[in-house]
């Protein structure tokens, strides 16, 4: 029987535990890649200038986040894990196609483009899709075959370390958002608990000030 890939498509209690973090990561993507594509006909010139304040950071998110990949853990993984660059190849140029489906959402919301949102957002969404299927089939097994739990949890920090500080200001939040609670609680247990409390209080509050009107045209 062929093995099913590992995947985050339809949630993360399938994943050894050590890589649940990253995973909730693409769960958030994906979820906000549907609010977008929900909310975008009914965008308007009011509504406007607070969903491109959301926009600018989940993509602030998204941007470090696969930035990071591509400066900190697929060099890392080339470094450790033999054959890793021919399965890497496979999903080459995928950044550079997402970060222009991007582009084209970031024009959509101005004044001037928001008439294309429908039509951004749905490309966004579809790229998106793609990408993070591929490169779960290739990373999640060397995640899980090729290093231990606490290989991987010691690059993760490295990427992790590399956050701005706006975007570490959003991450736990991000994540966290409409996430399964055992799943929360088992990537909770790794975050400092000063830094969880103020995940959990603080910047949660500030983020749902900041979703709400995006979940209000949906």
């Amino acid at each position: 029987m062929a093995q099913v890939p590992m995947s985050s498509e339809h949630g993360v209690h399938g994943l050894p535990e050590h890589v649940r973090g990253f995973a909730l990561m693409h769960v958030a993507m994906r979820r906000d890649a549907r609010r977008l594509t929900g909310a975008a006909s009914a965008v308007t010139a009011s509504s406007g200038p607070a969903v491109a304040t959301w926009w600018s950071r989940v993509r602030g998110a998204i941007d470090w986040h696969h930035h990071s990949e591509d400066e900190v853990l697929w060099p890392e993984l080339r470094r450790r894990v033999r054959g890793f660059a021919a399965r890497e190849a496979a999903i080459h140029g995928d950044h550079e196609a997402l970060d222009a489906a991007m582009d084209a959402v970031s024009v959509a919301l101005t004044p001037r483009g928001v008439q294309g949102l429908t039509a951004a957002a749905t490309r966004f969404s579809t790229v998106l899709h793609e990408h993070l299927r591929a490169e779960e089939d290739f990373v999640f097994p060397v995640f899980t075959e090729d290093l231990t739990p606490q290989e991987y949890l010691a690059i993760e920090r490295r990427v992790v370390a590399t956050a701005p500080a706006r975007v570490m200001a959003y991450l736990q939040p991000w994540m966290f958002d409409g996430a399964d609670r055992r799943a929360v609680a088992s990537v909770e247990a790794t975050i400092p608990p000063p830094v969880r409390l103020l995940g959990g209080t603080v910047l949660r509050w500030r983020y749902e000030r900041m979703v709400a009107p995006v979940r209000s045209l949906i």
